[in-house]
């Protein structure tokens, strides 16, 4: 699992098996984790976050949106 970037205790990550699959990002912190659609950003999952943090997560994600969309299509062969 390819760190991409690490904001504060975020670690954005990407999983290789997930292939086929639109351009999306892991962000995890300890247990929990979410997953998010980067075009537009949406939740696609949520395992654990509390509400007012994930909407904190993701804010950082469309922060950070165009880079983690060309970390995405390097790692992926496009996206």
């Amino acid at each position: 699992m390819p760190t991409v970037l690490r904001v504060g205790p975020y670690r954005f990550h990407f999983c290789s098996r997930e292939i086929g699959e639109p351009p999306h990002i892991h962000v995890a912190r300890d247990d929990l984790e979410a997953k998010f659609w980067l075009r537009p950003v949406t939740l696609a999952a949520n395992y654990g976050y509390r509400a007012a943090e994930l909407r904190g997560v993701q804010r950082l994600v469309e922060e950070h949106c165009d880079l983690l969309l060309a970390a995405y299509a390097e790692m992926h062969g496009g996206g």
